[in-house]
């Protein structure tokens, strides 16, 4: 029996020993394996360390902290190994987790990189301003830079022109009032066709006259805007037909201008072919320069005199070969004289030996901006700069690792401030292939930090050749993003280039002109979620301040003895980046012993049941109207309307009373602004279109509708499929009235509340409710509203508008009605 009783003793001591030394070992295990991940990571064997981080995120027992860490090394490796399907997969993963920490911030960047590449430039952009909104550190690993500051806020319209083809057009140059550029038929280097032909010069004499046949869309995808005529592209190209793509063992020992991957390698030698498609207002530039071989990029001093332009090696009928047996290209320039180009010369730092191609010449040009595959570079094909000086080409100075990577660097352009814009395979961020990068120059030297530009001027293809002015106003540039092959685009800048907009405001006396001295200017909206500022007119009657870009704000004016005023200014649309100035002026209050020159109206009660409530046509044009709550509809009393004639500049104002009515009369042909505030409620603004002349008298509806601290607002038709939450099509319908209102009060901040019914499992309710509620706060931000202004939070079963709770027997329709997405006030100016 003791016997017995020691042999249990031992085999619970032995058992429990195994079970130790197993939990022991298998932890010891794991922190092995992440050891040799993590060392695998940091040695940049990023194959291992991926298979050694999937294999540990099975381990379910990780904690939070460890899985982030993960996930963040998982995603940078995959990115690196140029797998962005699955890099997306992982941030996307950490960011499910919640808000990133400090460490770990970086993931908002390498998240909306591996969604451009992926093609989902919509969500890029949004994790770009996320990234933006966020940023309080340097990068955490080498290689990676920042998105260009503000580039987030800024956008563009890209639209395909008519010059486009089914053959390559590519890297535009200005020249005179128009644009010179290469293209070509068959060219692609993935084309093994016996018929290729070579790349020559075109040119439409106005650029002004350039149609667009589609406006690329926020995805990418091109909205056609008018009829396609038949100098218009049609749906033939062959995919890969692109100047990109590596040469295949079919083609020759020829250069193309272009070859970014490949600099030194060649395509076809067949005599050249005026075979493009190029559009019915362009023509060959010049007999004189194009030849049987390529010609192009080029590039010309500001009077368009002379001419610098690539072209294989080729001089006085003769064309010569590397000791490899490439026809390298070259840089050559040409003057125009008696209306063609002659006294052709070979610039003197091209070689027989190594390419010399895409020119950029500064405006005053001292300064020539290249590429060159010429030994001694930092990559593939590096970019130089040279210097005229003493009537000749200085020897050529790379630009450095600044600017040049491992990849390849090449189409530079050098705009009209002396600033650099270049493509580049080389560098991040990246939205896949060659992406146009920005660098602000000094006389050739950087000075700050190379930023990427934006989504759509970069997408998931390769993008290069842009040409602009000073301002990135509006330029052109070329990319393969459409079918496959190389087309020119123009673009147009909507919005502000910079962070701030300049503003000088100038206050003085209605009656006399006279600058007013000290008027109180409170700033409303002067930026999102921010303190309203108040500052003070100078002896002049001025106040200079920096208004945020893409914003709305309100100046309130107060001087004792004038009467008060409201002045609306808007940053969005503003794209001149120039200083603004308004002038605005204070109506002095009159005594009962002064002239009868415009005084303020009275100030009323408001309408009761018994003023003017009958339909009895007016004598006078007559706006009226209710101001109601936006959450219970009850009517709100003491709002002050302030009506503004923008004829005149005379102001009326009035209180509403009880019933929230109010009245006032307008004269004809004036338009008018109307301001509502009270304390707690957000400010109401409309513009209150001008009555014709002549036009018989008669009411104009002006009902109200306002906002304030704590009101809850249930959106309507916001369904979703069951045990789901993406946003259907009705409910983002529902969703655009909410964007619609988040711009109309700049200050809002609001709680988007999702709530489920009773039915189902509690805590998959609950889960549910979040997800869909996050689900309309990223839709919200897709559409611009910044995320600081939204806080999404699920409810699940917790908030019941009725008694349908657990074991009730209610209706389909009583549990619809718990089934709601609302919005509660946070904050509102």
């Amino acid at each position: 029996m003791v016997q017995s009783s020691c042999i249990q003793r031992v085999l619970r001591g032995g058992l429990l020993l195994l079970l130790i030394l197993g939990s022991t070992l298998t932890h010891a295990q794991s922190d092995g394996t992440r050891q040799q991940a993590d060392r695998a990571f940091y040695s940049k064997a990023y194959a291992q360390a991926a298979s050694d981080y999937s294999q540990l995120l099975l381990n379910n027992a990780l904690s939070s902290n460890d899985r982030q860490d993960i996930l963040f090394n998982l995603g940078y490796a995959y990115m690196e190994l140029g797998d962005h399907q699955k890099a997306e997969h992982s941030f996307r993963q950490l960011l499910e987790l919640g808000e990133p920490t400090e460490r770990h911030r970086q993931a908002y960047l390498y998240f909306a990189q591996a969604l451009g590449s992926n093609g989902k430039l919509q969500e890029a952009q949004a994790m770009y301003a996320l990234y933006e909104e966020f940023k309080t550190s340097p990068e955490t690993l080498p290689g990676f830079t920042n998105p260009a500051p503000g580039s987030a806020s800024v956008t563009y319209r890209v639209e395909n022109l008519s010059i486009n083809s089914t053959n390559a057009e590519f890297s535009p140059a200005y020249f005179r009032d128009g644009l010179v550029y290469v293209a070509g038929k068959g060219t692609g280097s993935s084309s093994t066709s016996t018929n290729k032909g070579f790349l020559d010069l075109y040119y439409v004499p106005s650029r002004h006259d350039l149609s667009a046949v589609g406006v690329l869309g926020p995805d990418g995808k091109e909205v056609p805007v008018a009829k396609p005529t038949a100098s218009s592209r049609h749906n033939t190209r062959v995919l890969g037909r692109d100047n990109y793509t590596r040469p295949t063992a079919n083609d020759s020992r020829t250069t193309g201008t272009y070859a970014p991957f490949d600099f030194a390698a060649g395509l076809n030698n067949q005599p050249s072919q005026s075979t493009s498609g190029k559009g019915s207002s362009a023509q060959e530039f010049s007999k004189d320069l194009n030849t049987r071989y390529h010609e192009g990029p080029v590039t010309f001093s500001d009077d368009g005199s002379r001419i610098i332009f690539t072209r294989n090696n080729y001089n006085e009928g003769k064309s010569s070969k590397s000791t490899d047996n490439v026809n390298k290209l070259k840089l050559y320039s040409a003057d125009l004289r008696d209306g063609g180009w002659a006294n052709v010369q070979e610039l003197p730092f091209s070689n027989d030996q190594y390419s010399t191609g895409h020119p950029s010449l500064s405006r005053d040009g001292k300064l020539l901006y290249f590429a060159s595959d010429r030994p001694g570079g930092l990559g593939g094909t590096d970019l130089y700069v040279a210097q005229w000086d003493n009537g000749r080409w200085s020897a050529p100075l790379n630009l450095g690792p600044e600017i040049n990577s491992k990849g390849d660097e090449m189409f530079p352009f050098v705009d009209e401030n002396g600033h650099l814009y270049f493509a580049s395979n080389g560098r991040r961020p990246s939205l896949g292939g060659l992406d146009i990068y920005f660098a602000e120059l000094a006389n050739g030297t950087i000075t700050k930090r190379v930023s990427h530009l934006p989504a759509p001027l970069n997408s998931s293809k390769d993008d290069f050749g842009l040409i602009t002015d000073g301002n990135r106003t509006t330029g052109y540039l070329s990319s393969n993003r459409l079918r496959g092959d190389d087309d020119i685009f123009r673009f147009v800048r909507e919005t502000s280039l910079y962070g701030c907009r300049n503003l000088t405001l100038r206050i003085f006396e209605e009656q006399s002109n006279i600058p007013l001295d000290s008027v109180t200017i409170t700033v409303k909206a002067r930026g999102e979620g921010r303190e309203e500022q108040e500052l003070y007119t100078n002896a002049n009657g001025e106040i200079n301040i920096c208004l945020e870009a893409n914003n709305d704000f309100l100046f309130e004016l107060s001087l004792d003895g004038y009467v008060s005023g409201i002045l609306g200014f808007s940053t969005k649309g503003l794209t001149d980046d120039k200083p603004t100035r308004l002038e605005a002026s204070l109506l002095k209050f009159m005594t009962s012993t002064d002239t009868d020159l415009a005084a303020p109206a009275r100030m009323s009660t408001g309408l009761n049941d018994t003023e003017d409530d009958s339909d009895t046509p007016p004598t006078k044009p007559t706006l009226r109207g209710t101001v109601t709550s936006e959450s219970d509809k009850t009517p709100i009393e003491s709002v002050k309307l302030i009506l503004k004639n923008e004829c005149d500049g005379s102001i009326k104002q009035t209180v509403t009373g009880p019933n929230g009515r109010f009245q006032f009369e307008l004269l004809e042909g004036c338009d008018y602004t109307l301001v509502a505030s009270k304390s707690q409620y957000g400010t109401y603004t409309s513009a209150i279109k001008k009555i014709p002349v002549k036009s018989e008298p008669k009411f104009v509806s002006a009902d109200l509708k306002m906002l304030k601290v704590g009101d809850v607002v249930t959106l309507d038709k916001i369904h979703y499929d069951s045990g789901k939450w993406e946003i259907r099509p009705e409910a983002a319908r529902e969703l655009d009235k909410m964007v619609a209102t988040m711009r109309k009060y700049p200050s809002l901040r609001v709680e988007i509340g999702a709530h489920t019914d009773s039915q189902g499992n509690a805590e998959f309710n609950q889960y549910l409710s979040e997800r869909r509620a996050k689900a309309a706060l990223n839709y919200l931000a897709s559409k611009g509203i910044t995320r600081s202004r939204l806080t999404a939070k699920g409810y699940g079963e917790s908030a019941l508008l009725n008694q349908c709770k657990d074991g009730v027997l209610c209706t389909e329709e009583e549990h619809q009605r718990n089934r709601r997405t609302e919005f509660k006030v946070l904050f509102i100016r």
